[in-house]
């Protein structure tokens, strides 16, 4: 779910002391872009979102997230919205976003 190794080489390239702050701004601005995904109007910027989210994930290792929202962008790209199951996507988040709380730790220490 997490890429640990890529989490590994983001704090190795900015250094211990901005890797919290980068870790706390990546998962404020992903969390307000996952509530927009629970509005009734989510559909309407919907790829320009999950574009977003995939990006985000991406940078810092959550891999599984950064698929689905990767499958849900082309999707809404091709216009089959209906064909996105924004459950998954938001389920997906909430468990990496667990994870890899749980495992920030170890990579801090390293």
């Amino acid at each position: 779910m997490i890429d640990w190794g890529r989490v590994q080489d983001l704090r190795d390239e900015i250094g211990a002391d901005a890797f919290g702050e980068v870790v706390e701004l990546f998962l404020d601005e992903v969390d307000t872009e996952i509530g927009k995904l629970r509005l009734p109007d989510a559909g309407t910027d919907l790829e320009a979102l999950l574009h977003f989210l995939k990006g985000s994930a991406l940078n810092l290792g959550f891999a599984a997230f950064a698929d689905l929202c990767h499958q849900g962008e082309r999707a809404a790209a091709a216009g089959q919205h209906d064909g996105i199951d924004l459950g998954a996507v938001l389920d997906c988040y909430t468990r990496s976003k667990s994870e890899f709380i749980a495992g920030l730790a170890q990579v801090i220490a390293a």
